[in-house]
Protein backbone atom coordinates (compact mmCIF):
# COMPACT_ATOMS: atom_id res chain seq x y z
CA UNK A 1 0.00 0.00 0.00
CA UNK A 2 1.68 3.34 -1.31
CA UNK A 3 1.93 6.19 0.89
CA UNK A 4 0.12 9.06 -1.53
CA UNK A 5 -0.02 12.06 0.62
CA UNK A 6 1.90 13.45 3.46
CA UNK A 7 -0.60 12.52 6.16
CA UNK A 8 -1.44 9.21 4.80
CA UNK A 9 -1.29 6.42 7.20
CA UNK A 10 -3.82 3.85 5.64
CA UNK A 11 -5.61 3.58 2.34
CA UNK A 12 -8.72 2.31 0.73
CA UNK A 13 -9.30 0.00 -2.13
CA UNK A 14 -11.30 1.68 -4.67
CA UNK A 15 -11.35 -0.47 -7.29
CA UNK A 16 -9.10 -2.68 -8.58
CA UNK A 17 -8.12 -2.03 -12.64
CA UNK A 18 -6.63 -5.48 -12.86
CA UNK A 19 -7.40 -9.28 -11.67
CA UNK A 20 -5.23 -11.66 -11.08
CA UNK A 21 -3.71 -13.79 -13.81
CA UNK A 22 -3.58 -10.37 -15.98
CA UNK A 23 -0.72 -9.44 -17.84
CA UNK A 24 0.83 -6.29 -16.43
CA UNK A 25 2.84 -3.85 -18.12
CA UNK A 26 5.15 -0.91 -16.86
CA UNK A 27 2.79 2.15 -16.81
CA UNK A 28 -0.12 -0.01 -16.27
CA UNK A 29 -2.65 1.17 -13.91
CA UNK A 30 -3.44 -1.65 -11.18
CA UNK A 31 -6.05 0.10 -8.94
CA UNK A 32 -7.67 3.33 -7.60
CA UNK A 33 -6.54 4.34 -4.06
CA UNK A 34 -8.23 6.13 -1.66
CA UNK A 35 -6.46 8.07 0.80
CA UNK A 36 -8.31 10.15 3.41
CA UNK A 37 -7.87 13.28 0.49
CA UNK A 38 -8.90 12.01 -2.49
CA UNK A 39 -8.99 8.77 -4.90
CA UNK A 40 -6.01 8.58 -7.24
CA UNK A 41 -4.84 6.08 -9.58
CA UNK A 42 -1.84 3.96 -8.94
CA UNK A 43 0.25 2.95 -11.72
CA UNK A 44 2.72 -0.23 -11.85
CA UNK A 45 6.47 0.10 -12.31
CA UNK A 46 6.69 -3.37 -13.33
CA UNK A 47 6.16 -5.46 -15.71
CA UNK A 48 4.91 -9.16 -15.91
CA UNK A 49 1.79 -11.23 -14.49
CA UNK A 50 -0.42 -10.32 -11.25
CA UNK A 51 -0.23 -13.10 -9.00
CA UNK A 52 -1.93 -12.29 -6.14
CA UNK A 53 -4.16 -9.59 -4.57
CA UNK A 54 -3.53 -8.59 -0.62
CA UNK A 55 -6.28 -6.19 -0.48
CA UNK A 56 -9.39 -6.45 -1.88
CA UNK A 57 -11.99 -3.78 -3.62
CA UNK A 58 -13.31 -1.91 -0.80
CA UNK A 59 -10.76 -2.99 1.85
CA UNK A 60 -8.82 -0.69 4.21
CA UNK A 61 -5.16 -1.40 5.15
CA UNK A 62 -2.24 0.54 6.56
CA UNK A 63 0.24 2.13 4.47
CA UNK A 64 3.40 -0.60 3.69
CA UNK A 65 0.63 -3.43 3.80
CA UNK A 66 0.95 -6.16 1.03
CA UNK A 67 -0.82 -4.81 -1.97
CA UNK A 68 -0.40 -7.21 -4.63
CA UNK A 69 2.96 -9.49 -5.93
CA UNK A 70 3.62 -9.27 -10.03
CA UNK A 71 6.15 -11.89 -11.21
CA UNK A 72 6.33 -14.74 -13.64
CA UNK A 73 3.35 -16.82 -14.73
CA UNK A 74 3.10 -19.70 -12.67
CA UNK A 75 5.85 -18.81 -10.08
CA UNK A 76 5.69 -19.91 -6.56
CA UNK A 77 5.16 -17.04 -4.07
CA UNK A 78 4.10 -18.87 -1.09
CA UNK A 79 7.73 -18.04 0.86
CA UNK A 80 6.56 -14.14 0.57
CA UNK A 81 2.97 -14.57 1.48
CA UNK A 82 4.28 -16.46 4.99
CA UNK A 83 6.80 -13.61 5.47
CA UNK A 84 4.09 -11.04 5.19
CA UNK A 85 2.55 -12.52 8.45
CA UNK A 86 5.90 -12.50 10.25
CA UNK A 87 5.68 -10.86 13.56
CA UNK A 88 8.35 -9.25 13.83
CA UNK A 89 8.48 -7.37 11.09
CA UNK A 90 4.32 -6.38 11.21
CA UNK A 91 6.05 -4.85 14.24
CA UNK A 92 8.79 -3.01 12.62
CA UNK A 93 6.42 -1.62 9.85
CA UNK A 94 4.11 -0.43 12.62
CA UNK A 95 7.15 1.40 14.32
CA UNK A 96 7.63 2.72 10.51
CA UNK A 97 3.65 3.93 9.97
CA UNK A 98 3.74 5.36 13.60
CA UNK A 99 6.78 7.64 13.11
CA UNK A 100 5.36 8.31 9.87
CA UNK A 101 1.91 9.42 11.56
CA UNK A 102 3.68 11.54 14.02
CA UNK A 103 3.67 14.96 11.70
CA UNK A 104 1.50 18.11 13.75
CA UNK A 105 -0.09 19.13 10.64
CA UNK A 106 -3.16 18.04 11.48
CA UNK A 107 -3.13 19.75 15.05
CA UNK A 108 -2.00 22.27 14.01
CA UNK A 109 -4.12 23.21 11.17
CA UNK A 110 -7.28 22.36 13.08
CA UNK A 111 -6.39 24.62 15.87
CA UNK A 112 -4.73 27.88 15.08
CA UNK A 113 -4.23 28.01 11.20
CA UNK A 114 -6.70 30.72 9.45
CA UNK A 115 -9.30 29.34 7.60
CA UNK A 116 -8.74 26.98 4.17
CA UNK A 117 -5.40 27.50 5.24
CA UNK A 118 -3.35 23.96 4.59
CA UNK A 119 0.30 23.18 5.57
CA UNK A 120 2.17 21.06 3.27
CA UNK A 121 5.05 19.21 4.77
CA UNK A 122 7.70 17.65 3.05
CA UNK A 123 6.94 14.13 2.03
CA UNK A 124 8.34 10.54 2.80
CA UNK A 125 8.19 8.96 -0.54
CA UNK A 126 10.00 6.12 0.72
CA UNK A 127 10.13 3.74 4.27
CA UNK A 128 14.01 4.82 4.43
CA UNK A 129 13.74 8.48 3.33
CA UNK A 130 14.95 10.92 6.31
CA UNK A 131 15.56 14.16 4.06
CA UNK A 132 14.16 15.22 0.71
CA UNK A 133 15.53 18.25 -1.75
CA UNK A 134 13.24 19.92 -3.85
CA UNK A 135 14.34 19.35 -7.49
CA UNK A 136 12.03 22.00 -9.06
CA UNK A 137 9.34 23.81 -8.27
CA UNK A 138 6.72 23.60 -10.55
CA UNK A 139 4.39 25.88 -9.41
CA UNK A 140 4.91 29.60 -7.89
CA UNK A 141 3.87 31.58 -5.40
CA UNK A 142 0.77 33.58 -6.34
CA UNK A 143 -0.24 30.81 -8.57
CA UNK A 144 -3.83 29.22 -8.28
CA UNK A 145 -3.20 25.42 -7.21
CA UNK A 146 -5.75 22.48 -7.71
CA UNK A 147 -6.49 19.51 -6.39
CA UNK A 148 -4.18 17.09 -8.59
CA UNK A 149 -1.78 19.50 -9.66
CA UNK A 150 1.81 18.96 -9.58
CA UNK A 151 3.44 21.27 -7.39
CA UNK A 152 6.87 20.27 -6.89
CA UNK A 153 9.74 17.05 -7.84
CA UNK A 154 10.91 15.32 -4.65
CA UNK A 155 14.32 14.27 -5.02
CA UNK A 156 15.42 11.59 -2.13
CA UNK A 157 18.25 9.59 -2.00
CA UNK A 158 17.46 6.78 -4.92
CA UNK A 159 14.48 8.80 -6.70
CA UNK A 160 13.34 12.18 -8.18
CA UNK A 161 9.62 11.81 -7.92
CA UNK A 162 6.67 13.68 -9.11
CA UNK A 163 4.62 15.39 -5.50
CA UNK A 164 1.20 16.43 -6.08
CA UNK A 165 -1.43 18.80 -4.00
CA UNK A 166 -4.28 17.10 -2.89
CA UNK A 167 -5.33 20.79 -1.32
CA UNK A 168 -6.64 23.31 -3.78
CA UNK A 169 -6.07 27.14 -3.37
CA UNK A 170 -3.30 29.57 -3.51
CA UNK A 171 0.73 28.75 -3.68
CA UNK A 172 0.96 31.68 -0.56
CA UNK A 173 4.22 30.20 0.63
CA UNK A 174 7.79 28.15 -0.43
CA UNK A 175 9.62 26.94 2.72
CA UNK A 176 11.97 25.03 0.54
CA UNK A 177 14.03 26.91 -2.54
CA UNK A 178 14.85 24.37 -5.62
CA UNK A 179 18.16 22.76 -4.20
CA UNK A 180 17.00 23.01 -0.84
CA UNK A 181 17.43 20.20 1.27
CA UNK A 182 15.34 19.88 4.56
CA UNK A 183 13.90 16.80 6.56
CA UNK A 184 11.02 14.83 6.11
CA UNK A 185 7.69 16.81 7.61
CA UNK A 186 9.88 20.36 7.59
CA UNK A 187 7.36 22.98 5.99
CA UNK A 188 7.19 22.60 1.93
CA UNK A 189 4.58 25.27 1.02
CA UNK A 190 1.43 26.82 2.43
CA UNK A 191 -1.69 26.62 0.36
CA UNK A 192 -4.82 28.66 1.28
CA UNK A 193 -6.86 31.61 -0.04
CA UNK A 194 -5.81 34.27 -2.05
CA UNK A 195 -4.43 37.23 0.09
CA UNK A 196 -4.59 35.09 3.16
CA UNK A 197 -1.72 36.54 5.79
CA UNK A 198 0.83 32.87 6.86
CA UNK A 199 3.05 35.34 8.25
CA UNK A 200 4.67 33.04 11.68
CA UNK A 201 3.09 30.19 10.41
CA UNK A 202 6.16 28.68 9.20
CA UNK A 203 8.21 29.85 12.15
CA UNK A 204 6.05 28.19 14.28
CA UNK A 205 5.26 25.01 12.98
CA UNK A 206 6.76 22.51 14.59
CA UNK A 207 8.14 24.82 17.13
CA UNK A 208 11.44 24.54 15.64
CA UNK A 209 11.97 20.68 14.54
CA UNK A 210 13.05 21.51 10.90
CA UNK A 211 15.58 24.68 11.29
CA UNK A 212 16.33 23.94 8.24
CA UNK A 213 13.40 24.60 6.42
CA UNK A 214 12.90 27.91 8.25
CA UNK A 215 15.96 29.08 7.49
CA UNK A 216 15.53 28.75 3.88
CA UNK A 217 11.64 30.09 3.45
CA UNK A 218 12.51 33.81 4.09
CA UNK A 219 14.72 33.39 0.53
CA UNK A 220 11.51 31.80 -0.81
CA UNK A 221 9.23 35.23 -0.17
CA UNK A 222 12.09 37.50 -1.22
CA UNK A 223 12.70 35.64 -4.46
CA UNK A 224 9.99 33.56 -6.13
CA UNK A 225 11.13 30.71 -7.79
CA UNK A 226 11.22 30.76 -11.32
CA UNK A 227 8.58 29.98 -13.38
CA UNK A 228 8.29 26.46 -15.18
CA UNK A 229 9.70 26.48 -18.90
CA UNK A 230 6.84 26.41 -22.14
CA UNK A 231 8.19 23.37 -22.53
CA UNK A 232 8.14 21.32 -19.15
CA UNK A 233 4.24 23.00 -18.80
CA UNK A 234 3.11 21.33 -22.11
CA UNK A 235 4.18 17.88 -20.16
CA UNK A 236 2.01 18.12 -16.98
CA UNK A 237 -1.35 20.25 -18.20
CA UNK A 238 -3.45 21.17 -21.34
CA UNK A 239 -5.27 24.20 -21.65
CA UNK A 240 -8.11 21.92 -19.77
CA UNK A 241 -6.50 19.93 -17.50
CA UNK A 242 -3.57 17.32 -16.59
CA UNK A 243 -2.21 15.21 -19.53
CA UNK A 244 -2.26 12.11 -17.75
CA UNK A 245 0.64 9.91 -18.46
CA UNK A 246 2.81 8.09 -16.06
CA UNK A 247 5.78 9.68 -14.44
CA UNK A 248 8.56 7.40 -16.59
CA UNK A 249 6.53 8.66 -20.11
CA UNK A 250 6.80 11.96 -18.78
CA UNK A 251 10.55 11.34 -17.93
CA UNK A 252 11.30 9.86 -21.14
CA UNK A 253 9.89 12.12 -23.37
CA UNK A 254 11.75 15.06 -21.31
CA UNK A 255 14.49 13.24 -22.26
CA UNK A 256 13.78 12.88 -26.21
CA UNK A 257 12.35 16.74 -26.36
CA UNK A 258 9.07 15.24 -26.80
CA UNK A 259 5.70 17.52 -26.62
CA UNK A 260 3.46 14.66 -24.73
CA UNK A 261 0.22 16.90 -26.07
CA UNK A 262 1.31 15.45 -29.48
CA UNK A 263 1.28 11.81 -27.97
CA UNK A 264 -2.15 9.22 -27.97
CA UNK A 265 -2.05 7.30 -25.26
CA UNK A 266 -3.04 3.87 -25.38
CA UNK A 267 -3.55 3.11 -21.44
CA UNK A 268 -6.36 3.01 -19.61
CA UNK A 269 -8.84 6.10 -20.34
CA UNK A 270 -6.41 7.26 -22.95
CA UNK A 271 -3.25 7.40 -20.68
CA UNK A 272 0.05 8.20 -21.99
CA UNK A 273 2.62 4.93 -21.14
CA UNK A 274 6.19 4.87 -21.97
CA UNK A 275 5.79 2.68 -25.10
CA UNK A 276 4.09 5.52 -26.28
CA UNK A 277 6.58 7.93 -26.19
CA UNK A 278 9.14 5.39 -27.34
CA UNK A 279 7.09 4.41 -30.07
CA UNK A 280 6.03 7.85 -30.96
CA UNK A 281 7.12 9.64 -34.74
CA UNK A 282 6.49 13.70 -34.98
CA UNK A 283 5.96 14.98 -38.12
CA UNK A 284 9.43 16.54 -39.82
CA UNK A 285 8.33 20.06 -38.99
CA UNK A 286 7.69 19.30 -35.05
CA UNK A 287 10.59 16.58 -34.80
CA UNK A 288 14.13 18.30 -32.60
CA UNK A 289 17.52 16.72 -33.26
CA UNK A 290 18.22 14.33 -30.02
CA UNK A 291 22.20 13.96 -29.61
CA UNK A 292 22.41 10.42 -28.41
CA UNK A 293 25.11 8.81 -26.10
CA UNK A 294 28.15 7.82 -27.18
CA UNK A 295 28.36 4.55 -26.39
CA UNK A 296 26.33 2.41 -24.03
CA UNK A 297 26.94 2.90 -20.49
CA UNK A 298 27.76 7.04 -21.12
CA UNK A 299 24.86 9.94 -20.25
CA UNK A 300 23.10 11.71 -22.81
CA UNK A 301 24.77 14.31 -23.91
CA UNK A 302 21.98 16.63 -23.46
CA UNK A 303 22.29 16.77 -20.35
CA UNK A 304 25.55 18.01 -19.61
CA UNK A 305 25.68 21.49 -18.58
CA UNK A 306 26.78 24.49 -21.23
CA UNK A 307 30.49 25.50 -21.10
CA UNK A 308 30.26 29.00 -19.88
CA UNK A 309 32.29 32.15 -21.68
CA UNK A 310 35.42 32.79 -19.41
CA UNK A 311 37.24 36.17 -20.26
CA UNK A 312 41.04 35.73 -20.14
CA UNK A 313 42.53 36.66 -16.96
CA UNK A 314 39.42 36.30 -15.07
CA UNK A 315 39.43 34.15 -11.86
CA UNK A 316 35.82 32.31 -12.07
CA UNK A 317 34.09 29.82 -9.84
CA UNK A 318 31.14 27.80 -9.74
CA UNK A 319 29.08 26.03 -6.85
CA UNK A 320 26.87 23.28 -7.32
CA UNK A 321 25.42 22.26 -4.99
CA UNK A 322 25.20 18.50 -3.48
CA UNK A 323 22.11 16.30 -4.53
CA UNK A 324 21.00 13.70 -1.96
CA UNK A 325 22.45 10.91 -3.97
CA UNK A 326 25.57 12.71 -3.94
CA UNK A 327 25.88 13.39 0.07
CA UNK A 328 24.92 9.42 0.33
CA UNK A 329 27.98 8.45 -2.15
CA UNK A 330 30.57 10.67 0.04
CA UNK A 331 29.19 9.33 3.51
CA UNK A 332 29.40 6.03 2.71
CA UNK A 333 32.51 5.70 0.40
CA UNK A 334 34.35 7.72 2.83
CA UNK A 335 33.11 5.16 5.59
CA UNK A 336 34.48 2.34 3.65
CA UNK A 337 37.66 3.83 2.46
CA UNK A 338 38.55 4.39 6.49
CA UNK A 339 36.68 1.66 8.11
CA UNK A 340 38.19 -1.32 5.46
CA UNK A 341 42.08 -1.56 5.22
CA UNK A 342 41.71 -1.86 1.39
CA UNK A 343 44.81 -3.57 -0.50
CA UNK A 344 44.58 -3.72 -4.54
CA UNK A 345 45.64 -7.00 -6.49
CA UNK A 346 45.95 -6.47 -10.35
CA UNK A 347 45.96 -9.02 -13.31
CA UNK A 348 46.59 -9.32 -17.14
CA UNK A 349 43.56 -11.27 -19.11
CA UNK A 350 44.02 -12.24 -22.40
CA UNK A 351 40.82 -11.83 -24.54
CA UNK A 352 41.07 -13.38 -27.68
CA UNK A 353 38.98 -16.62 -27.19
CA UNK A 354 36.42 -14.20 -25.18
CA UNK A 355 35.95 -12.14 -28.03
CA UNK A 356 35.99 -15.56 -30.81
CA UNK A 357 33.02 -16.83 -28.18
CA UNK A 358 31.26 -13.48 -27.89
CA UNK A 359 31.06 -13.06 -31.76
CA UNK A 360 29.16 -16.38 -31.98
CA UNK A 361 27.02 -16.02 -29.20
CA UNK A 362 25.93 -12.76 -30.42
CA UNK A 363 25.32 -14.68 -33.89
CA UNK A 364 22.22 -16.32 -32.64
CA UNK A 365 19.11 -14.09 -33.24
CA UNK A 366 17.98 -12.23 -30.55
CA UNK A 367 20.69 -12.71 -28.37
CA UNK A 368 23.11 -9.76 -26.94
CA UNK A 369 25.57 -10.57 -24.48
CA UNK A 370 28.93 -7.94 -23.81
CA UNK A 371 32.49 -8.10 -22.58
CA UNK A 372 31.44 -7.31 -19.42
CA UNK A 373 27.99 -9.44 -18.81
CA UNK A 374 30.71 -12.53 -19.48
CA UNK A 375 33.15 -10.60 -16.27
CA UNK A 376 30.17 -10.73 -14.45
CA UNK A 377 29.45 -14.48 -15.16
CA UNK A 378 32.99 -15.71 -14.76
CA UNK A 379 33.05 -13.89 -10.94
CA UNK A 380 29.44 -15.72 -9.95
CA UNK A 381 31.44 -19.08 -11.27
CA UNK A 382 34.41 -18.17 -9.54
CA UNK A 383 32.86 -16.94 -6.03
CA UNK A 384 31.28 -20.11 -5.76
CA UNK A 385 34.95 -21.52 -5.80
CA UNK A 386 36.34 -19.17 -3.47
CA UNK A 387 33.29 -18.43 -1.18
CA UNK A 388 36.02 -16.01 1.40
CA UNK A 389 35.45 -13.61 -1.29
CA UNK A 390 32.15 -13.89 -1.32
CA UNK A 391 32.01 -12.52 2.60
CA UNK A 392 31.23 -9.59 5.13
CA UNK A 393 33.38 -8.21 8.12
CA UNK A 394 31.69 -8.01 11.50
CA UNK A 395 33.06 -7.50 14.77
CA UNK A 396 32.00 -10.57 15.83
CA UNK A 397 32.25 -13.21 12.85
CA UNK A 398 32.90 -13.32 9.45
CA UNK A 399 29.94 -14.10 7.29
CA UNK A 400 30.41 -16.27 4.06
CA UNK A 401 27.53 -15.56 1.97
CA UNK A 402 27.03 -19.29 -0.44
CA UNK A 403 24.89 -17.24 -2.34
CA UNK A 404 25.69 -14.85 -5.34
CA UNK A 405 24.43 -11.46 -5.99
CA UNK A 406 26.50 -9.46 -7.66
CA UNK A 407 26.60 -5.64 -7.62
CA UNK A 408 26.77 -3.94 -11.00
CA UNK A 409 28.07 -0.29 -10.80
CA UNK A 410 25.96 1.85 -13.52
CA UNK A 411 27.04 5.79 -13.69
CA UNK A 412 24.24 7.86 -13.95
CA UNK A 413 23.46 11.75 -13.96
CA UNK A 414 23.75 12.12 -10.07
CA UNK A 415 26.36 9.89 -9.45
CA UNK A 416 26.72 6.34 -9.08
CA UNK A 417 23.78 3.58 -7.87
CA UNK A 418 24.38 -0.52 -7.83
CA UNK A 419 21.36 -2.49 -8.73
CA UNK A 420 21.97 -5.85 -7.84
CA UNK A 421 21.79 -9.32 -10.15
CA UNK A 422 20.68 -11.36 -7.78
CA UNK A 423 21.62 -15.07 -7.37
CA UNK A 424 23.92 -14.65 -10.59
CA UNK A 425 25.83 -17.98 -10.04
CA UNK A 426 22.57 -19.62 -11.82
CA UNK A 427 21.93 -17.25 -14.89
CA UNK A 428 23.10 -17.99 -17.93
CA UNK A 429 24.85 -15.23 -20.06
CA UNK A 430 21.62 -14.05 -22.26
CA UNK A 431 20.04 -13.59 -18.74
CA UNK A 432 22.90 -11.64 -17.41
CA UNK A 433 23.07 -9.57 -20.34
CA UNK A 434 19.18 -8.95 -20.37
CA UNK A 435 18.76 -7.99 -16.67
CA UNK A 436 22.15 -5.90 -16.72
CA UNK A 437 20.48 -4.10 -19.47
CA UNK A 438 17.18 -3.62 -17.53
CA UNK A 439 18.15 -2.38 -14.92
CA UNK A 440 20.96 0.21 -16.51
CA UNK A 441 18.10 1.33 -18.18
CA UNK A 442 15.95 1.97 -15.20
CA UNK A 443 18.68 3.49 -13.54
CA UNK A 444 19.21 6.14 -15.36
CA UNK A 445 15.95 7.07 -15.60
CA UNK A 446 15.71 6.78 -11.53
CA UNK A 447 13.16 4.39 -11.85
CA UNK A 448 15.40 1.43 -9.67
CA UNK A 449 13.25 -0.18 -6.85
CA UNK A 450 15.19 0.67 -3.45
CA UNK A 451 15.14 -3.61 -3.03
CA UNK A 452 16.77 -3.82 -6.19
CA UNK A 453 19.85 -2.05 -4.97
CA UNK A 454 20.08 -4.35 -1.91
CA UNK A 455 21.36 -7.08 -0.86
CA UNK A 456 24.82 -7.56 -3.06
CA UNK A 457 27.94 -9.66 -1.64
CA UNK A 458 30.34 -8.89 -4.48
CA UNK A 459 30.25 -5.69 -6.93
CA UNK A 460 31.85 -5.20 -10.40
CA UNK A 461 32.55 -1.79 -11.58
CA UNK A 462 33.96 -1.27 -15.72
CA UNK A 463 35.10 1.75 -16.99
CA UNK A 464 36.22 -0.01 -20.03
CA UNK A 465 33.95 1.80 -22.24
CA UNK A 466 35.61 4.74 -21.52
CA UNK A 467 39.20 3.91 -21.99
CA UNK A 468 39.83 3.33 -19.11
CA UNK A 469 43.22 1.12 -19.15
CA UNK A 470 43.21 0.26 -15.33
CA UNK A 471 41.97 1.49 -12.17
CA UNK A 472 41.36 0.90 -8.71
CA UNK A 473 37.84 0.99 -6.67
CA UNK A 474 36.59 1.29 -3.14
CA UNK A 475 35.10 -1.33 -1.96
CA UNK A 476 30.71 -1.26 -1.74
CA UNK A 477 30.59 -1.69 1.81
CA UNK A 478 29.15 -4.60 3.61
CA UNK A 479 30.88 -6.12 0.63
CA UNK A 480 34.79 -7.41 1.34
CA UNK A 481 35.98 -6.75 -2.26
CA UNK A 482 34.88 -5.41 -5.31
CA UNK A 483 36.53 -5.93 -9.59
CA UNK A 484 37.48 -3.01 -11.69
CA UNK A 485 37.26 -3.40 -15.08
CA UNK A 486 39.65 -1.65 -17.63
CA UNK A 487 39.22 -1.53 -22.02
CA UNK A 488 40.48 -4.44 -23.87
CA UNK A 489 43.59 -3.26 -25.66
CA UNK A 490 45.24 -4.37 -28.40
CA UNK A 491 48.82 -5.00 -28.18
CA UNK A 492 51.88 -7.00 -29.02
CA UNK A 493 52.28 -10.09 -26.60
CA UNK A 494 54.33 -13.37 -26.97
CA UNK A 495 52.77 -16.37 -27.42
CA UNK A 496 55.06 -20.03 -27.57
CA UNK A 497 57.84 -17.68 -28.00
CA UNK A 498 56.79 -15.51 -30.71
CA UNK A 499 55.92 -11.77 -30.52
CA UNK A 500 51.94 -11.65 -31.44
CA UNK A 501 49.06 -8.89 -31.53
CA UNK A 502 46.90 -9.64 -29.23
CA UNK A 503 43.82 -8.43 -26.98
CA UNK A 504 44.14 -7.76 -23.41
CA UNK A 505 42.27 -6.70 -19.98
CA UNK A 506 42.97 -5.52 -16.67
CA UNK A 507 41.32 -6.42 -13.67
CA UNK A 508 41.92 -5.13 -10.45
CA UNK A 509 40.13 -6.54 -7.55
CA UNK A 510 40.59 -4.46 -4.21
CA UNK A 511 39.86 -6.42 -0.89
CA UNK A 512 38.83 -5.78 2.68
CA UNK A 513 42.52 -7.09 5.03
CA UNK A 514 39.84 -8.06 7.58
CA UNK A 515 38.22 -10.57 5.89
CA UNK A 516 40.19 -11.60 2.57
CA UNK A 517 44.69 -12.66 2.72
CA UNK A 518 46.24 -11.35 0.10
CA UNK A 519 47.17 -15.30 -1.22
CA UNK A 520 42.70 -15.82 -1.44
CA UNK A 521 42.64 -12.94 -3.31
CA UNK A 522 45.19 -14.01 -5.85
CA UNK A 523 43.66 -17.62 -6.37
CA UNK A 524 40.18 -15.76 -6.96
CA UNK A 525 42.22 -14.13 -9.73
CA UNK A 526 44.17 -16.97 -11.10
CA UNK A 527 39.93 -18.90 -11.35
CA UNK A 528 38.68 -15.81 -12.64
CA UNK A 529 41.01 -15.10 -15.68
CA UNK A 530 40.96 -19.43 -16.28
CA UNK A 531 36.84 -18.92 -16.62
CA UNK A 532 37.37 -15.56 -18.79
CA UNK A 533 40.49 -16.94 -21.29
CA UNK A 534 38.21 -19.88 -21.76
CA UNK A 535 34.34 -19.02 -21.96
CA UNK A 536 33.66 -22.38 -22.69
CA UNK A 537 34.23 -23.45 -19.40
CA UNK A 538 31.62 -21.12 -18.01
CA UNK A 539 29.26 -22.91 -20.57
CA UNK A 540 29.63 -26.57 -18.49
Amino acid sequence: MPRLSDTMTEGTVATWLKKVGDTIKEGDILAEIETDKATMEFESFNSGVLLHIGIEAGQTAPVDSLLAIIGKEGEDITSLLSNTSNSSSQEEKAEVKEDIAQPTTQNLQSTTLPAGVKVITMPRLSDTMTTGTVATWLKKVGDTVKEGDMLAEIETDKATMEFESFNAGTLLYIGIDEGGSAPVDSVLAIIGPAGTDVTGIAENFGKGEAPAAVETTEKAIEAPTKEVSKETATVTATDNGRIFASPLAKQIAKDKGINLSQVKGSGENGRIVKSDVENFTASSSQQKTIIPSAVEGTLPTTQNPQPKTIIAGEVVTEEIKNSQMRKIIAKRLAESLFTAPHYNLTIEVSMDEAMKSRAMINAVPDTKVSFNDMVIKACAMALKKHPKINSQWKEDAITINHHVNIGVAVAVEDGLVVPVLRFTDAMSLSQIGGSVRDLAGRAKTKKLLPNEMEGSTFTVSNLGMFGIVEFNSIINQPNSAILSVGAIIEKPVVKNGQIVVGNTMMLSLACDHRTIDGATGAQFLQTLKLFIENPVTMLA
